[in-house]
């Protein structure tokens, strides 16, 4: 352990504010993380419960659900992988490449990170000042070139080590990093050492026919520094106002089940469908475009579609599908494939029969759905071109995705009946390249 971090006070941006509040405290007990809120929150007029199905507003320390050992909300703005190798680098220098996370405490990845996280919270020292943890502007050719020289342990430069810090809070895994202009921020995301094609292209390819193909999604763009392509996808959990940016409270899908990272494997649709129903704003048409995001997943082949990469907005009563990210098409050594949340049942192969036998958790008739897939394939062969031409995506690497990220045979194996129409639309669209 190379902290001593025994607590940590969380301050939350409320709906409309552009300063945060202290809401309270989190501590270490026992091997947990136990919050309680802070008097002085629970006697404002405007206190909302931080996710009120975990941490309702009430005195006293607040128990945790079974098998967590934090908050799940709170871990929700935590950083991921890529922040932890960040904090890990910056702390322990060379050490970083081989740093198990775990030698670090929780507390410290809380209050090690940049301020700048996902949603509406962030974790400081006191209960009465709020110091954030910023950043110097840096370019992106800046910012890549220090990603770069984390994956492999090198230590950074003091100015180098504060610009990426400030995005050492984002979550996932890949190398990325935080930037603003004029009044829009964005999350860049960089090539890896470690690609073996275009990474950062493909996902831009993949969010782009996403929105084509009649998804929310998060509007992405592509950037050409230092010869390397940068992935910019525009913060949706921003607001600009004159007076200053708000910030709009999210949480992950994860926390709407109760669970953490180690129990992710029973996180399923069919399960977030019935928390649809029950707790989201206008049910029926974020059903409708739940369902939609799980046939584009298995259209384009991203089966990274694990319960951390589904959210809502939080306002303090219902809950919001935020738009869709993190769509990317996944490397796959052969046919088949699984989504990483279940589907239905115990069912998780990346099958559009699988799709059609959930169609009804999702309030949709079977003849819906069949509409719903076949709209998107007819998007895909109607705007594969054009995308692949903004990504300047290279012929190799089109041929790389298409009939084996996109379309792949395996998603349309066993169609038949009224829906073998969509397995031979899709050999066709595969024989003639789009």
């Amino acid at each position: 352990m190379t902290s001593d971090h025994r607590e940590a006070y969380v301050w939350v941006w409320l709906p409309g504010a552009t300063e945060p509040v202290v809401a309270g405290r989190l501590a270490a007990s026992d091997g947990q993380l136990i919050f309680n809120y802070g008097k002085s929150y629970l006697a404002r007029a405007d206190a909302m419960a931080l996710y009120a199905p975990e941490l309702p507003l009430q005195p006293g320390a607040l128990p945790l659900l079974p098998g967590l050992s934090m908050p799940s909300c709170l871990r929700d703005a935590a950083p991921d992988a890529w922040g932890r190798r960040v904090v890990i680098n910056r702390l322990l220098g060379v050490k970083g490449l081989k740093a198990d996370s775990a030698q670090l405490h929780e507390l410290t990845y809380l209050l090690e990170s940049g301020s700048d996280r996902i949603g509406a919270l962030d974790f400081q020292h006191s209960p009465t000042e709020y110091v954030p943890r910023g950043a110097p502007g840096a370019t992106l050719a800046e910012l890549l070139a220090s990603a770069e020289r984390v994956e492999k342990g090198i230590p950074l430069t003091p100015e180098l080590d504060q610009a990426l810090f400030h995005g050492s809070s984002i979550g996932g895994a890949r190398p990325k990093a935080q930037v603003e202009s004029d009044q829009h921020k964005y999350i860049a995301k960089f090539s890896s050492t470690t690609d073996l094609y275009s990474v950062v292209k493909a996902e831009f390819v993949a969010m782009c026919l996403a929105e084509k193909a009649g998804l929310n999604v998060a509007p992405v763009s592509l950037a050409w520094v230092a010869g390397k392509e940068v992935l910019l996808i525009e913060r949706f959990d921003r607001v600009f106002t004159g007076a200053g940016w708000q910030r709009r409270a999210i949480v992950s899908a994860l926390t709407l089940f109760g669970l953490d990272e180690m129990m992710a494997r029973y996180a399923s649709y069919e399960d977030l469908a019935e928390i649809v129903r029950h707790r989201f704003t206008r049910p029926a048409a974020t059903l409708r475009e739940l369902f939609g995001r799980l046939v584009f997943n298995i259209l384009c082949g991203n089966t990274d579609d694990h319960a951390r990469n589904h959210a809502a907005f939080w306002d303090g009563q219902m809950l919001t599908l935020t738009p869709a990210y993190d769509i990317c098409p996944q490397a796959r050594t052969g046919n088949e494939a699984t989504q990483a949340m279940l589907i239905h049942g115990q069912e998780r192969h990346s099958r559009l029969s699988a799709c059609l036998e959930g169609a009804h958790h999702f309030l949709l008739s079977r003849q819906e759905a069949l509409a719903l897939i076949e709209t998107q394939l007819l998007a895909l062969g109607k705007y594969w071109d054009e995308v692949c031409e903004a990504a300047q995506l290279t012929a190799t690497d089109r041929s790389l995705l298409w009939g084996r990220q996109f379309l792949n045979p395996y998603a349309f194996d066993d169609l038949d009946g009224d829906a073998a129409h969509l397995a031979g639309l899709a050999a066709q669209m595969r024989a003639n390249g789009q």
